[in-house]
């Protein structure tokens, strides 16, 4: 390496190399699958000190565990580098980017060390970096992977399971979120104070914890949930103070949720986001908002509810009657969560009855949706992302193109060895 030129291919012979390893020039480092660098369990593994270096094909294991240090497989700390087709395990932390830019993190396979949940480090961290493509990772017992202070990246068509959040966007904007797998975590997308994110044809399933959510929102504006499957999650969409800024709405549309706990859970009643040909099958209960009585400053319309009593007489799909939720005994639970572990006795049951069989006061209204759909197709298989790995199968994905971006003056050309690396050069 020290006496590589800049812009040099190193392809080094099958074998184990000790780390540390320091890249502070612009080179393509190849394994192949066959080659291992072992960072003796101290700091992180490489350390790329530079902008348009490539690591494709390497075993990257046993980083340090200090959490100061963010000791990682790779840490980023340039632009225009290419970290493709590595095995990155017993690594505290998987790779991590820090006001880093235009970078590629693609085809990865990321665990953490076997430790708890709460002390692994995250899979892919990203603090105060924009415009990184982050796609096709299989993530594995990792802790999180974070989004903060960034701005215009890419997380796109990544399988992350048995982790804490599967992806946590903190003051960090216009972002997109598309394609990914995200099961048997604790929560799934979270986003807080990050406005103008897109989360598009996700599946999320399986955060069954006692925190677990699929979606949620914390004084979040301007976001698009759009074709997601959230499926068998405690929460499926969880919304606090969201939109936050004057003026804003979030449009949540044709997403499936279905078999949950609870739907949609209002942390308080709140306004400005609008629900549009959703699905809303099998979940225990609808819509719920603690700390107030409705959602219905909120805007519903076209979506399927399988609870609705309706009927549909003149067959355009539409019901001929408006859906309305009320609350009747469940306004029990609500206001005193406690409460909600005896949800589904004989003794809540039989309230729930008699309130609704004659009613000692009004029932507030909770949802009012004038068109609900009658029927809706309702898919909900989940399938494996179809990634290609080091060493596995599944089907090519295609390559994302490299980040537009104007060419330096003379010397080394960053952007062309990331365009490169990326046509497999």
């Amino acid at each position: 390496m020290d006496a590589a030129e800049p812009g040099a291919v190193l392809t080094p012979p099958p074998g184990t190399y000790a780390g540390p390893v320091v890249v502070d020039k612009p080179l393509s480092i190849v394994g192949a699958g066959q080659v291992t660098i072992d960072g003796g369990g101290h700091g992180t593994v490489v350390l790329l000190k530079t902008s348009g270096a490539t690591l494709k094909g390497l075993r990257l294991t046993n980083s340090g565990n200090s959490h100061n240090d963010i000791d990682s497989g790779v840490q980023v700390r340039g632009n225009f580098n290419v970290i493709k087709d590595n095995q990155i395990d017993d690594c505290l932390f998987g790779v991590d980017l820090q006001q880093s830019e235009d970078n590629v993190v693609r085809r990865n396979r990321i665990s953490s060390k076997a430790v708890d949940l709460g002390i692994r480090g995250d899979a892919v961290r990203i603090w105060y970096s924009f415009r990184n493509q982050v796609t096709d990772n299989i993530i594995r017992d990792s802790r999180d992977t974070v989004v903060w202070y960034s701005r215009d990246n890419l997380i796109a068509r990544n399988d992350a399971r048995r982790g804490r959040y599967s992806l946590h966007f903190m003051y960090s904007q216009t972002n997109r979120v598309e394609d990914n797998h995200y099961e048997d975590n604790s929560v799934g997308i979270f986003l807080m104070y990050s406005d103008g994110v897109v989360v598009r044809n996700n599946l999320i399933a399986n955060a069954a914890g006692a925190t677990g959510i699929g979606i949620g929102f914390k004084e979040t504006s301007d976001v698009t949930i759009e074709g997601n499957r959230v499926l068998y999650c405690a929460v499926g969409l969880y919304l606090d103070v969201s939109p936050y800024q004057p003026g804003t709405s979030n449009s949540i549309r044709d997403n499936l949720i279905a078999y949950n706990g609870v739907a949609v859970r209002f942390l308080n009643d709140w306004q400005g986001n609008a629900f549009i040909g959703n699905k809303f099958q099998g979940n225990i209960t609808q819509v719920v908002v603690e700390g107030g009585k409705t959602a219905n400053r909120n805007h519903w319309e076209g979506n399927y509810w399988d609870d609705y009593e309706g009927f549909d007489r003149d067959g355009d799909g539409i019901g001929d009657t408006p859906y309305a939720l009320y609350d009747y005994a469940d306004r029990l639970w609500m206001d005193v969560p406690p409460a909600q572990f005896f949800k589904g006795s004989p003794l809540l049951e039989v309230l729930d009855f008699l309130e609704r069989l004659a009613p000692l006061s009004a029932p507030d209204l909770m949802v009012r949706d004038e068109r609900p759909l009658w029927g809706a197709e309702v898919e909900l298989a989940i399938a494996d992302v179809g990634a290609v790995l080091p060493g596995g199968k599944g089907e090519e994905v295609p390559e994302e193109k490299a980040p537009s971006q104007p060419k330096g003056t003379g010397g080394f050309d960053a952007l062309e060895a990331l365009r490169g690396a990326l046509d497999g050069k």
